[in-house]
């Protein structure tokens, strides 16, 4: 068995030997807690990987073609315009917070509405944006979150706890004058929104997301309210993105018979489904539907990557579309695929070089034209390391993946270093998209770096995806951890005695998970935004999240599942995580609180354990401020050079 002897050896001759080095500022709002001193030539050496820039697809204009992006060109993302493929980004918003995600109407007057929080709280609130200033269209209180245009452009709809900070209630407003804004039915759960409304205004389609794999669509009579189920409450089948076409069908993404979601069309009197998109094995992720009804765009998770695809419904006819990158579609709040009222379809992809631009493609022709060329720091993105398929048999027999990305072979030769990069949902998926900062652990540090899919991942069918449901499979997925070590470990190009876990939210989970169960098996853990008690964070995380929680992990409110998850939780056995950890947390996190990560920090500590402890106090469940995020990637940087190469850089 490993000890962590050498790897705190090498901390304190790093500690020691940057005392007498320049050293990065710590941010205005991050607590550095038991973190040395940074050298300011990590920053400069890491700096070109810190420059890169992406651009999200957010909308069509339709007063004028141009296409709405969010970007950074300074601190935060903001919203620009882009007139034409390869134009210039015209910033349009000024603000000190992100603005994740806007939304023009399709068809009437403009009506810029923007929705952002505030230091990551995640109550988000809507907005009108004019002439670079916002104003406030909902209570400025609750959580709010954008749900759907009416065809016409006038009404906009969206859902609120406004009422009890829990439920989320169903409201429309006309942007243009809050005055309008309503209540049109009052519901139960936190998982309701608005997915559209009818042709002629009079009824609008909502869904209410239980779990990842129940929902329920309702449709609602906007006049009175009422609200009629389109779909058996009672049935756990997934309902997602449900849409009218223009002659009145309903067209959704369901997994209703099937393993896999598909697309297709509901009937609203019978609630018989309907798959359109001939495929069988693959998730379909996202859609849009033309305005005029000719065509449908649609995405599939083909093993990780995006493929697009056009369907004519008429004929049921589908096209690839060829030009994209092999990437990933560049999620944003909205829809990632929408398709502007001349008939352009517009979305936004990352690649392993391509950070994430925005591209259009033409209907009939399958052309596709780049709007954007993001900024990369001038680096040359030729040179990062596309990813490699690996497949496994995990300890059960179950078949399961990941990528890997290498390390250039013929500028670090032997066997290197490897951190596994475990993603959080738990219903996330790994897939080969930009690596963003981390490119510089892999071309510049010469660190493997390994993208599990474990049970529980989606991407890969609902019997996959519920693998790891309840108290009592929980800790199967962390078993798959330890196959992909087995694996990994005879590698030739790997050096299975510097192996190290990364993750973030529930990846962050299963990286204090994977140090409890494999201590022997590695040399470090930094873990970001993550679980340490299953119990506390049932108990502490937002009311409006609690029961879409218990369904994935348990109820803490029931003496056996209580227990379970208790037994599991890695707090409960902190004795047993015998290598350092890096804990990353924002103080303002509604999903996963700060006091997760300070349980455990206290715990590790009391138990004779090395933690450094980052804590950005004006954060959320996530990094969004440049000054912040840059110190918290230096900080993993001198955490990997201590734990993994050594204080001098490499063994």
């Amino acid at each position: 068995m490993k000890t962590t002897t050498r790897a705190l050896f090498g901390l304190a001759l790093s500690v020691a030997a940057m005392a007498a080095q320049a050293a990065v500022a710590v941010p205005a709002a991050v607590v550095a807690d038991g973190v040395p001193e940074i050298s300011d030539d990590i920053a400069a050496q890491s700096r070109p990987y810190l420059e890169f820039r992406s651009a999200g697809f957010l909308g069509w204009n339709p007063a004028d073609r141009s296409m709405l992006v969010k970007t950074r060109f300074g601190s935060t993302d903001q919203l620009f315009q882009v007139a034409r493929p390869d134009g210039a980004r015209r910033q349009i918003s000024f603000e000190n917070e992100p603005t994740p995600f806007a939304t023009y109407p399709p068809a009437g007057s403009p009506a810029l509405v923007v929705q952002k929080d505030v230091g990551g709280d995640e109550f988000y609130q809507l907005y009108r944006l004019d002439a670079g200033r916002l104003t406030l269209l909902t209570d400025g209180k609750s959580r709010n979150w954008f749900g759907a245009w009416s065809h016409d452009g006038r009404w906009l709809g969206y859902s609120s706890t406004r009422r009890n900070g829990t439920d989320a209630d169903l409201y429309v407003i006309d942007p243009r004058d809050p005055s309008t804004d309503r209540l049109v039915a009052t519901v139960s759960g936190g998982g309701w929104n608005i997915s559209d409304f009818s042709p002629d205004g009079r009824t609008a389609l909502a869904i209410n997301r239980r779990s990842i794999n129940h929902a329920v669509v309702a449709e609602i009579t906007l006049a009175d309210g009422r609200l009629r189920h389109l779909t058996d409450p009672d049935e756990a089948v997934s309902w997602a993105d449900a849409h009218y076409a223009s002659d009145g069908g309903i067209w959704v993404l369901s997994n209703r018979d099937s393993d896999f979601v598909r697309l297709g069309q509901l009937d609203p009197r019978s609630g018989e489904f309907t798959p359109r998109s001939p495929e069988t094995r693959w998730d379909v992720t996202d859609y849009a539907l033309a305005p005029d009804g000719r065509f449908v765009a649609y995405a599939i998770n083909e093993a990780g990557v995006s493929r697009l695809r056009v369907l004519d419904p008429a004929h049921g006819t589908v096209r690839t579309v060829e030009d994209l990158p092999a990437g990933v579609l560049h999620w944003s709040f909205g829809q990632p695929l929408q398709i502007a009222p001349w008939g352009e379809i517009g979305l936004s992809l990352s690649a392993s070089d391509v950070p994430g631009d925005a591209f259009s493609v033409d209907p009939d022709t399958l052309a596709v034209r780049r709007w954007t060329a993001s900024e990369a720091g001038g680096l040359d993105l030729s040179h990062n390391r596309a990813p490699e398929l690996v497949e496994i048999d995990s300890f059960d027999g179950e078949s399961m993946s990941g990528f890997l990305y290498r390390p250039d072979p013929d500028r670090f030769p032997g066997r290197r270093p490897l951190i596994v990069d475990i993603h959080g949902g738990p219903e996330g998926q790994s897939r080969p998209g930009f690596l963003g900062t981390d490119n510089y652990l892999v071309n510049e540090l010469g660190i493997a770096i390994f993208l599990p899919n474990v049970r529980g991942s989606s991407g890969y069918g609902t019997r996959f995806l519920n693998l790891d449901n309840g108290p009592w499979k929980r800790e199967d997925s962390v078993r798959d951890i330890g196959a992909f070590l087995d694996a990994l470990a005879q590698d030739p190009t790997l050096d299975a005695d510097r192996f190290a876990v990364y993750g973030f939210s529930y990846g962050g989970y299963m990286c204090y998970a994977s140090a409890v169960h494999y201590s022997d098996r590695l040399r470090a853990a930094s873990c970001a935004v993550a679980i340490s008690d299953f119990v506390t964070f049932l108990e502490n995380t937002q009311p409006y999240r609690q029961d879409l929680r218990r369904v994935e992990y348990g109820d803490e409110r029931e003496p056996d599942q209580r227990a379970k998850l208790a037994e599991i939780s890695p707090l409960r056995n902190v004795d047993r995580i015998r290598v350092p950890l890096l804990v990353a947390t924002g103080g303002n996190d509604p999903r996963v609180p700060a006091s997760e990560a300070e349980q455990i920090v206290e715990a590790v500590r009391a138990n004779g354990g090395l933690a450094w402890h980052v804590l950005a106090t004006n954060e959320g469940h996530g990094f969004h401020k440049r000054e912040n995020r840059d110190y918290i990637f230096w900080a993993g940087v001198t955490f990997w050079q201590d734990t993994l190469l050594g204080a001098a850089g490499d063994e």
